[in-house]
C-alpha cells in the first residue's frame, strides 16, 4: 500500500507538552491527540521537530511514541520522526522506536554538515535500507542548512525501494513543480508550510504535515479538504482567516507560536525547553485576539 493512499489529507506534527517543571505533560499530550483527530486530521505525526526533538532524550522519545500509539488506538494513522545528522545514530533510533508500528518514518535531511547531494542521497538510502516502515523524506533547508534539491528527491525517489514520499519545505515553489512534474507513480508529495498550503495543492500535492494543525484543526483541515477536493474558492475564504494565525505561529520561533495558542486554547501549559522561549508578550496578546476573533 502506497503513502498516498494512507497520508493524503492533514497531517499534524504534534508538538510536546511540557509542564510547568519542564517534564513532560502526557495528560496534556492525550489531550491535544483527542482534539486534533477530533478536529478532522487524518494522521499524526510524533516525534517531528515541532515536537522539541533536539531537547528531548532517547528515553523520552521512545515514552512519546509509545503513548502516542496508545492513545490514538488505530483512528488514524502516526507517523513516527527520526531524522539527524550521523546517519549511524539515526539508523540505530530507527530500531529504537516504535517504527515498526508507523505507517512512515519521517526523517529530516541532515542538518549543520551540510552533505552535498550525493552525501545526502547516501544518507537517506542507508536508512531506507534499514527502516521497517516507508522513509518520508523531509526537506527544510531553512533548518537545516542545505536544500535537497528537486533531482536529488526524484533520484531517491526511483533508486530507493523503501523511499515513499517527501514533506517538501523549501519554499520554492519551481522546486516542488520540478518534483511534482517528474515524480514516479505512487509517491506521495505533501507540503511543509502552512502558509503555502493551497497553491501547493492547486499545483499537485496530495496534503501536509502542519503546525497550525495542532491549534487549529478543525479550520484548517476544511480549507485542506476543500483544496483536494478541487473547490478552490471556498478554501480560499478559509485560508483567508487563517493567514494571520501562520504569520503569529511562526513570528518568533516554532513551538514556541503555536504552543502559545494552544495555552490560549487550554491544551496545554505555556512551557517550552531551551533554548526556545515563550511568544512574547504583546505577540501572545495578538494571538490572543487573533483566536478569539476566529471563533
Amino acid at each position: 500500500m502506497s503513502l498516498q493512499s494512507t497520508l493524503r489529507g492533514t497531517g499534524v506534527a504534534l508538538v510536546t507538552p511540557f509542564d510547568a517543571s519542564g517534564a513532560i505533560d502526557f495528560n496534556a499530550l492525550e489531550r491535544i491527540i483527542n482534539f486534533v483527530i477530533e478536529g478532522g486530521v487524518q494522521y499524526v505525526v510524533t516525534l517531528g521537530t515541532t515536537g522539541e526533538t533536539p531537547t528531548l532524550s532517547k528515553e523520552e522519545k521512545k515514552d512519546i511514541a509509545v503513548f502516542t500509539f496508545e492513545k490514538v488506538n488505530n483512528r488514524v494513522p502516526v507517523v513516527v520522526g527520526a531524522g539527524g545528522n550521523n546517519t549511524a545514530e539515526v539508523i540505530k533510533e530507527i530500531h529504537f522506536l516504535p517504527c515498526d508500528k508507523a505507517a512512515a518514518i519521517l526523517s529530516a535531511s541532515p542538518y549543520y554538515n551540510k552533505p552535498s547531494q550525493e552525501g545526502l542521497f547516501q544518507h537517506y538510502k542507508a536508512i531506507a535500507a534499514e527502516a521497517p516502515a516507508p522513509i518520508l523524506l523531509y526537506n527544510v533547508p531553512g533548518r537545516t542548512g542545505r536544500n535537497l534539491s528537486g533531482s536529488t528527491t526524484i533520484r531517491l525517489a526511483n533508486e530507493v525501494k523503501n523511499i515513499g514520499g517527501i514533506k517538501e519545505a523549501s519554499g520554492d515553489m519551481a522546486q516542488c513543480m520540478q518534483i511534482l512534474r517528474d515524480k514516479p507513480d505512487g509517491f506521495l508529495v505533501v507540503s511543509g508550510d502552512d502558509a503555502l498550503v493551497l497553491p501547493q495543492i492547486a499545483c499537485g500535492m496530495e496534503g501536509v504535515i502542519s503546525v497550525a494543525a495542532n491549534a487549529f484543526p478543525r479550520q484548517f483541515t476544511s480549507m485542506v479538504n476543500a483544496c483536494l477536493a478541487g473547490n478552490f474558492a471556498d478554501a480560499k475564504k478559509l485560508n483567508d482567516k487563517l493567514i494571520e494565525g501562520y504569520e503569529l505561529l511562526f513570528a518568533e520561533n516554532n513551538p514556541a507560536g503555536v504552543k502559545a495558542a494552544m495555552n490560549i486554547l487550554g491544551l496545554l501549559e505555556n512551557s517550552v525547553r531551551l533554548p526556545v522561549v515563550p511568544l512574547s508578550m504583546d505577540l501572545h496578546k495578538k494571538m490572543e485576539k487573533y483566536i478569539a476573533a476566529l471563533a
